[in-house]
């Protein structure tokens, strides 16, 4: 014995039988839709019956209506949809209330020959196969039953109202079509497709069996059948393979299927291959290939000293134009008398659910699945499968195109573009007929800018420069006024909004709250403080500053929308009549802000947000003394390049430049700055709860 066994006794040596009385008729059931714990042996089972080819069962259940849990309106609703006011034989259910629930079966597995059910008895263990496994699962054909009677009904109320609008019966001339001989290729789409599947199931009978209890008799006796019923001994053999033998046997080796390449360009082509072509079976290989490409990126893959012009000739009898790219178009991938191979949907049917995508794709850069499949109403494969073909998905934000915009390519072409917008005019309005919609539908709540308007950021310094700049200029003008009047001439005035400055807020408040005191009143005190030497027109007053401060004190992150919300709510705090502040207007708040030591915050919110423009406006406290500035310091810079941050990613940031960072620092840093939601941080006031 090798020494390797005294390691590793045997302790005991237990026999093997396969019994096969029921070998054909054993199924495992599992009901994956509630716990181990929760079982249905005490449940009442009203009927069953079985598809044995297609290995299909279904169990009646009854339901507990007298439970607490049991809601008797609602069962009664059901039953009222679904079976009318009627008494009929047929009817799902007898007693007009959901008293019963069907499960249904699905395979979980279509090869179950390494499958068992085992039973272990006075050392011996007996094995027999499983015919199937099948997962049971609530069936909720009970609400198709429901639709099929308010169509009926619907129906029934048509007919009756043009019934009373008609006359007598007119004759009516009948077309007569004669079927073309089917084609072998025709007839293989067909025995593939879902509505043929669904009609070979149907045709297979059911067949009603008779339940019994785990505790029954008759269950007791179809148990025994689990043993194996004649052991004899002349049949027992020991097993003489080598343990690679067996485990070959256990285990035997997967055949490679042979994979007959296809002919023709429509297959991946070795560069030297596809140059062979025409140009335009060239573009139209490498566009069924890409799905979506930049023109500069097409020139690059064709052989050099192609003329651009007749690539652009080509690539528009086989593409369609989006945000400046390329995208193939739906009939070169779908051709007449195909289907879907997910879903066997024809192809006409599919070209136009991708058209209304790539339609979308030419109005937003993103989009949420579910709002597509709404409105083409195709199975949810295919609809994933027009995405997968131009756009990539994005964490809260549906699947976005999968190229930038090439506005270059537009300037440069400008007649190719309008072409390609004018078909595209077409094609919506086509869009609009099919599928019963209005493009005002889809216009998206920002519009996006045009190329040449970029976007224009100005940091916190350069506003906290501009703010000082203003206020010298009026202190300036203020100084010429003081001059004049101490010259003898009384000239003071009110310096008018210049038309890069916002209209002030409205800082009076209702005359319910503010007795006697309104617009005129306010401009009044902001000319006498400005005629008394006072601060400048347009500059922030120590009050202002003073409210500021201790706001940032409290809250290190504000947006300007929830600034002006605390600011409104500051002066209706304020005793009436007393109101310290002239009119202040939006810039006049972001100064004040950026002269208490805050800065801006660049946040880059995504393309499609629902923030505002002062919502986008945000704004974080830079100096305090405290140590935790330098944190937030670095919290900051992380926000300018990304909407999101997760807390991993906030530690490993401040342990790269501080060192090791206490986890309550960080809590307190993300809890005085941010906001959580499913599992990311944003900046305060930056995502919508």
């Amino acid at each position: 014995m090798a020494s390797g066994d005294d390691d590793d006794p045997i302790i005991e040596e237990i026999d093997v039988y396969l019994a096969k009385s029921l070998a054909e008729k054993l199924y495992l059931l599992q009901y994956p839709v509630r716990p181990s714990t929760m079982t249905y042996d005490d449940v009442s089972l009203l009927a069953a019956k079985i598809k044995p080819k297609q290995q299909r069962v279904e169990l009646q259940v009854a339901m507990d209506t007298k439970s607490p849990n049991y809601c008797s309106s609602k069962g009664e609703q059901i039953a009222l949809n679904v079976d009318g006011t009627g008494y009929e034989e047929n009817n799902t259910y007898s007693v007009k209330m959901m008293d019963n629930q069907i499960f249904s079966s699905i395979q979980a597995t279509t090869n179950t020959s390494r499958y068992a059910a085992a039973v272990f008895r006075k050392g011996e263990l007996h094995m027999t196969p499983l015919t199937g496994i099948l997962q049971m699962r609530p069936s909720f054909a009970y609400l198709d039953k429901a639709d099929n009677k308010t169509r009926e009904r619907e129906a029934a109320n048509e007919a009756g109202d043009s019934s009373q609008d008609e006359g007598e019966d007119e004759a009516k001339a009948i077309s007569v079509r004669f079927a073309r001989p089917e084609s072998e290729q025709a007839r293989q789409r067909r025995i593939q497709s879902y509505e043929f599947l669904q009609k070979k199931q149907a045709e297979e009978p059911w067949i009603h069996l008779q339940y019994h209890g785990v505790h029954d008799g008759r269950s007791e006796h179809e148990r025994q059948y689990l043993f194996c019923q004649h052991v004899d001994a002349s049949d027992n053999s020991e097993l003489v393979k080598t343990p690679t033998e067996y485990l070959t046997m256990l285990m035997p080796p997967l055949a490679e299927e042979k994979v007959v390449k296809p002919i023709g360009p429509s297959n991946v082509l070795s560069m030297a291959q596809l140059r062979t072509l025409p140009l335009g079976e060239q573009i139209r290989t490498l566009m069924k290939n890409v799905k979506v490409i930049q023109f500069a990126s097409l020139m690059g893959l064709l052989a050099s000293g192609t003329d651009a012009t007749a690539v652009l000739r080509c690539i528009q009898q086989v593409a369609l134009l989006v945000q400046g790219n390329w995208v193939v178009k739906s009939d070169v991938l779908y051709p007449k008398n195909t289907c879907s191979p997910h879903s066997g949907v024809p192809a006409d049917v599919l070209c136009r659910g991708r058209d209304f995508v790539m339609w979308r794709f030419t109005l937003e850069r993103s989009l949420m699945r579910k709002e597509v499949a709404a409105v083409i109403k195709l199975p949810p494969e295919d609809v994933k499968d027009f995405l997968e073909q131009v756009a990539v998905p994005r964490v809260n934000r549906g699947w976005e195109f999968l190229l930038p915009s090439d506005p270059d390519f537009v300037k440069k072409h400008a007649d190719v573009a309008h072409r390609q917008h004018m078909l595209w005019l077409g094609i919506q309005s086509k869009l609009e007929k099919v599928f019963n919609f209005s493009k005002d539908d889809f216009v998206p709540k920002k519009a996006p800018q045009s190329a040449s308007a970029e976007p224009v950021h100005i940091s916190g310094e350069q506003r906290l420069k501009l703010a000082h700049e203003r206020a010298q200029e009026k202190q300036a003008s203020l100084q010429k006024d003081l001059e004049a009047k101490r010259a003898g001439g009384v000239r003071v005035k009110q310096e008018p909004l210049s038309d890069g400055e916002a209209e002030p807020m409205d800082t009076s408040s209702p005359p319910a709250s503010r007795s006697g005191v309104h617009n005129g009143s306010l401009n009044g005190y902001a000319g006498a403080e400005r005629a008394n030497g006072g601060s400048p027109a347009n500059a922030p007053s120590p009050q202002l500053l003073d409210f500021v401060t201790k706001t940032f004190g409290k809250n290190p992150v504000l947006t300007l929308n929830e600034l002006k919300r605390l600011f409104s709510l500051h002066l209706a705090a304020m005793p009436a009549g007393h109101i310290p502040f002239g009119p202040v207007s939006d810039h006049m708040l972001q100064d004040a802000v950026l002269l208490s030591r805050c800065r801006q915050i660049m946040v880059p919110f995504p393309a499609l947000t629902a923030a505002s423009a002062d919502e986008q406006k945000v704004f974080g406290l830079w100096e305090t003394g405290e140590d935790i500035d330098k944190h937030r310091h670095l919290l900051y810079e992380m926000f300018t390049k990304t909407y999101g941050v997760k807390r991993s990613a906030v530690q490993a940031r401040l342990g790269e430049e501080l060192g090791d960072v206490a986890k309550a620092d960080v809590d307190r840093l993300l809890k005085e700055c941010c906001s959580s939601h499913a599992g990311m941080w944003y900046l305060k006031g930056t995502i919508q709860s």
